[in-house]
């Protein structure tokens, strides 16, 4: 039997599939965010921010997309939080106004921005 530790080495990445109610919509959100997104077939987009990539699914299920939580780690988060305010996101996607960077409890200061489909994005520093 092939212990993990072998296989370590084989794992070259991990990406979320996250869920879009309505698949158009959130492709045009997340390309405002700055996501540039390539098409993959009908029901999927890849959407890659720098080096780091997701896929968005043209699926949804209220329960899954209201408990999803993704966290984009950045080095300066006043400027992604100026870039963020900016958008008017509320006011283009109709979504939950995003919240400004504070600092939380377990030591990051976190901006909380949330998709058309219910998704919560935490951008966060350690700064």
């Amino acid at each position: 039997m092939t212990t993990t530790k072998k296989l370590l080495p084989a794992v070259l990445k991990m990406r979320t599939f996250v869920p879009a109610k309505n698949f158009e919509e959130s492709r045009k959100f997340y390309e405002a965010l700055g996501f540039a997104s390539t098409k993959l077939n009908d029901k999927s987009f890849e959407m890659r921010l720098g080096s780091e990539a997701f896929f968005l699914q043209n699926f949804y299920v209220k329960e899954f997309a209201d408990n999803l939580m993704m966290q984009v780690l950045v080095s300066d988060l006043d400027e992604w939080w100026d870039h963020i305010s900016g958008l008017s996101l509320e006011r283009n996607f109709h979504v939950v106004p995003a919240r400004p960077p504070s600092l939380q409890p377990w030591g990051l200061r976190v901006a909380y921005v949330w998709d058309p489909s219910g998704v919560l994005w935490h951008f966060a520093s350690d700064s």
